[in-house]
């Protein structure tokens, strides 16, 4: 299908992006509570979209697979990890427009997750307004991981906590830093996060931005 035909399809869906930690799954799931959308988390169908993907259209996630934590976490620095991650390149939006465009037309979607990358979603927007990227500050992060009782979810994993949890958020916040570039060069809403922001105004403001 043409790029054009996509993106008519896909008029109805309104994307959230963002780096990790920065609340895109609570305003998401509270916009389609309030307004009756339905909605679509990419972190709950990467296990799916995982088994759907082959070695040659996912060369980095096969390479992730065969890797132990430490190997993941620990042996690399920083930056490798930002530039290998398999998702963070894109590996797998196909499967996301995928199952959009196999959604009924008739209901707004809200599409949220860290895969969502600027440059894949701006060429499927018919207005920018339709799109948004929430990026946290490092502190503002770590809170967040610390709210949930996730912080040590991976990093405790590997046989150095403290060192692979210092990588992990080394990486996050190269990852939030790249999506902000991209976001402000596509001309994209990029919404920076800390401890002044208000989740009930953050719902308020992307709701408004969303239905304009």
């Amino acid at each position: 299908m043409e790029a054009a035909g996509v993106r008519e399809r896909l008029r109805h869906v309104r994307w959230i992006g963002g780096g990790s930690g920065g609340g895109k799954s609570t305003i998401a799931r509270r916009l389609a509570e309030e307004r009756g959308w339905r909605l679509y988390a990419t972190d709950d169908v990467m296990g799916d979209h995982s088994r759907r993907s082959t070695e040659a259209d996912a060369p980095l996630l096969s390479a992730f697979r065969a890797m132990d934590m430490d190997e993941r976490w620990l042996l690399r620095p920083p930056e490798v990890m930002l530039e290998t991650f398999h998702w963070y390149r894109g590996e797998g939006f196909g499967l996301i427009v995928e199952d959009l465009l196999a959604l009924p037309g008739t209901t707004t979607v809200v599409v949220e997750g860290f895969r969502l990358l600027p440059d894949l979603v701006h060429p499927l927007l018919t207005r920018p307004e339709h799109a948004v990227w929430l990026l946290p500050t490092p502190e503002f992060r770590r809170a967040a991981f610390e709210r949930r009782g996730s912080l040590w979810k991976i990093a405790g994993q590997t046989s150095d906590p403290d060192a692979a949890l210092r990588n992990l958020l080394r990486r996050d916040k190269m990852f939030t830093d790249r999506l902000t570039v991209q976001a402000q060069a596509l001309g994209l809403l990029a919404i920076k996060l800390d401890a002044t922001v208000r989740e009930d105004d953050l719902t308020e403001r992307i709701g408004a931005f969303f239905s304009a």
